[in-house]
């Protein structure tokens, strides 16, 4: 035996550019990992083959209770009926074992309105089964019936029933019957990653990147993988030298770069599609022509029609209480009617004391129920409270001027 073969294996220095490969190819790794156990944990449906999940659009609804109108939006729900209720409803015919979640399309719903899904199946016919529903970020959740022990037979049709105050309308854009295959489940995730994230009050803090309701939100994935990329690198680097060469912390370095790089390449290309959509809004307009093409137009142009009715700003110039069910609304018709001596309440929906009110004052009421006036004898009162004097100035829909006689 020679002395050469009793010295020990030296792993070669690993130049700059094989470093980088070694990082992509254990994030390619762990990616793999971490979605296979994804999958594995969510997946119903085979992994090979399986049920082609079923879409119903608006077009195919029947509103059983309440009121909605048919758009290209979809089914807008405008009001509830007498006992504060929508049911929207469609026939259907699958196996419930082939499709065990049921998601609603839906935009607008107000946190405090309560959702159910109704069915019911050949197997048990003479009855009607009900799961609740969460609401979620404006949205309806979606739910899993797997397990449900009234899940079973042949799904005959569905409901979705609506409890509660609607302070705004509520679009149902259609229902999908998933069949939860790990590749449907792939594609609904990427199509969440990818959806357009439309600037709104919170992005200046906080961007979710993709849709506002997220089953695998990407910034956790890729956290996950550029960990579990570490550890397996530094696992190799300690086991398996000659593969990836001794341990270096850039490598390390390298993988949470890129995945760094993955969600900011996300971030660009939805700052390229607001800017689109900006610019598509708002580009060759007036002031009052954007003002008029942005969220709270309708607002703008009634505090517009409402400032003719007003006196002349001046030292002297009157109060003007403004009042609406929403704090955006609050908020923002306080802001239009600046310089005007404006009184809001910026957290609560709450009217002026009647008390506090006095000749030569102006009430801007925008989309708050409970205010009924009396035209005849030009008594205004809100909330059952006692009625005062005014007189109606400008009438809209949802919206009211008033000045206090």
């Amino acid at each position: 035996m020679s002395s050469e073969s009793l010295v020990p294996a030296v792993p070669r220095p690993v130049a700059p550019a094989r470093r980088a490969w070694t990082a992509l190819a254990v994030l390619v790794l762990a990616t793999a990992l971490c979605l296979v156990g994804y999958l594995s944990l969510t997946a119903h449906g085979r992994w090979i083959g399986g049920a082609v999940p079923k879409r119903w659009n608006a077009d195919d609804f029947s509103v059983q209770r309440g009121t909605a109108r048919l758009g290209k939006d979809g089914l807008t729900v405008l009001a509830p009926d007498e006992t504060d209720t929508v049911v929207i409803s469609l026939n259907t015919a699958f196996r419930s074992s082939d499709y065990p979640v049921i998601a609603w399309r839906a935009v607008n719903v107000p946190d405090d309105v309560q959702a159910a899904l109704l069915w019911y199946s050949d197997y048990k016919s003479s009855r009607m089964s009900t799961r609740a529903l969460t609401v979620e970020a404006g949205q309806i959740a979606s739910v899993d019936l797997g397990n449900d022990p009234d899940w079973i037979g042949t799904i005959g049709g569905l409901a979705l029933v609506l409890r509660g105050h609607f302070s705004q309308p509520v679009t149902v854009r259609g229902v999908i019957a998933k069949s939860m295959t790990p590749g449907e489940i792939l594609a609904d995730r990427v199509r969440e990653w990818l959806a357009f994230e439309p600037w709104n009050g919170t992005s200046i803090n906080t961007v979710t990147g993709g849709a506002n309701v997220q089953e695998l939100p990407l910034p956790a994935l890729l956290a996950a993988i550029a960990v579990l990329g570490s550890l397996i690198y530094a696992a190799l680097s300690r086991w398996a030298p000659r593969a990836v060469g001794s341990f270096r912390p850039e490598v390390i370095g390298y993988v949470f770069l890129a995945a760094w790089l993955l969600l900011d390449a996300r971030w660009q290309w939805n700052l390229a599609r607001q800017t689109a959509r900006t610019y598509e809004r708002y580009a060759g307009k007036s002031w009052q022509e954007r003002h008029f093409a942005a969220e709270d137009g309708e607002l703008f142009a009634f505090i517009e029609r409402a400032r003719e009715q007003l006196p002349p700003v001046s030292e002297q110039a009157p109060r003007v209480f403004v009042v609406a069910s929403a704090n955006y609304l609050r908020d923002r018709g306080a802001y239009h009617l600046y310089p005007y001596n404006v009184y809001f309440d910026p957290w609560q929906d709450t009217m002026p004391p009647a008390s506090a009110l006095r000749s030569g004052d102006y009430l801007v009421v925008y989309r708050r129920a409970g205010v009924q006036y009396e035209p005849a004898e030009r008594r205004l009162r809100w909330d059952g409270g006692v009625p005062i004097a005014a007189e109606l100035l400008l009438a809209d829909t949802g919206a009211a001027l008033f000045r206090i006689l």
